[in-house]
């Protein structure tokens, strides 16, 4: 029996065919890759990205990295400047006395010492966090010598610089991102050589800049995609991927066809709130590019699609703006080998979902 709607339905051979993908772009280029997790926050699509030859995972937060590294996948980078406590101290320290691999990052002179100050030397490595056009997190890239310098004389072990071009997040600006990430992490990884540190990883990514970042002349050595394992409704609408690559969509219901329009049983709930200032609805649906999510409440979605509505009961596929959201908001993941089959062949649980600590 089919599950009862609304759920999130994973294809597995869409999936897998992304991870290949991704894995094989970066190893043809001679740059590792190290998946961001906080998209799918799963023990088993984890499992995959490694097998398929990435040097490990990169997380948001210490309580993602203690999910998979319980899970053996112990070779960690959280990918935020932690300011560190007593309690982030001690659950740090316990991961490495674990046996896990773990970087984290940092953007200050102040969030280095503190780091030092909490007992982390000689457990934690850092990477030293660039703003190169996101204006989020980050320290200049000329400022990074500086950081990395108080690291080290603070005993920490700096692994290099990282960044994330969060700016390619918008249209016609993919290349644009890469080529200020490029340059960004460039400025920062000298500035580390003239203060004596050498830059051993130089970190970027996002899945709209991916390909760009492999095509463009550039100092990295790793790329740090997320949303590319599964795509979603943003980056169809960017160009980055196309509907048949998507493998994650929320299957729903149609339960009303009020005022002329499709009334579906997922709702932000489900599907997640984000939408962003360019994107053309709250979501789409994989099967009528036409269609737009033009209203969105906590259990309804209400869709405009052009010609006859299909019947009541009918069930569709939706993408979700931001793939990332949505995941975080369900226990389970229905996987299903090909996105066509009838029934799910198995149940992924959500295992990090909600460990935003």
């Amino acid at each position: 029996m089919a599950p009862s709607t609304p759920y999130l339905a994973v294809d597995l051979e869409r999936m897998q065919a992304n991870i290949a993908r991704a894995a094989e772009a970066a190893t043809a280029r001679g740059i590792a890759l190290r998946p961001h997790a906080k998209t799918h926050k799963t023990i088993e699509i984890g499992r995959m990205q490694v097998a398929a030859g990435a040097h490990g995972l990169t997380v948001a937060t210490i309580g993602e990295a203690e999910v998979f590294a319980a899970a053996g996948l112990d070779d960690l980078f959280i990918a935020f400047p932690l300011w560190i406590d007593g309690e982030r101290a001690a659950r740090l320290s316990h991961l490495v006395a674990a046996g896990a691999a773990i970087s984290i990052g940092v953007d200050s002179v102040e969030g280095a010492e503190r780091m030092a100050r909490a007992g982390l030397a000689g457990r934690v490595a850092a990477r030293v966090e660039v703003d190169v056009g996101h204006h989020r997190s980050g320290c200049a890239p000329e400022r990074a010598g500086e950081v990395a310098l108080a690291a080290a004389r603070a005993g920490i072990d700096v692994e290099g610089v990282f960044a994330f071009p969060g700016h390619a997040y918008a249209p016609d600006a993919r290349a644009v991102a890469a080529r200020h990430e490029a340059s960004g992490l460039g400025v920062a990884a000298e500035a580390m050589r003239a203060a004596g540190i050498h830059p051993g990883v130089v970190s970027g990514g996002s899945t709209p800049s991916f390909e760009a970042a492999l095509e463009t002349d550039s100092p990295i050595t790793e790329l740090r995609p997320g949303v590319s394992v599964f795509g979603d409704a943003q980056q169809w609408e960017l160009g980055t991927i196309p509907p048949t690559a998507i493998a994650l969509t929320a299957h729903a219901t149609v339960v009303s066809h009020a005022g002329g329009r499709m009334v579906l049983d997922a709702g932000s709930k489900v599907l997640g709130p984000d939408r962003a200032a360019w994107a053309s609805g709250h979501g789409r649906l994989l099967d009528d590019p036409d269609a737009r999510i033009v209203q969105l409440s906590e259990h309804h979605a209400v869709v405009e699609l052009p010609g006859e509505l299909p019947p009541l009961g009918s069930r569709v596929r939706v993408v979700p703006n931001h793939v990332c959201m949505a995941v975080n908001l369900v226990d389970d993941l229905h996987v299903f080998d090909r996105g066509d089959d009838e029934l799910p062949s198995t149940r992924w649980r959500v295992a990090a979902r909600g460990r935003n600590d």
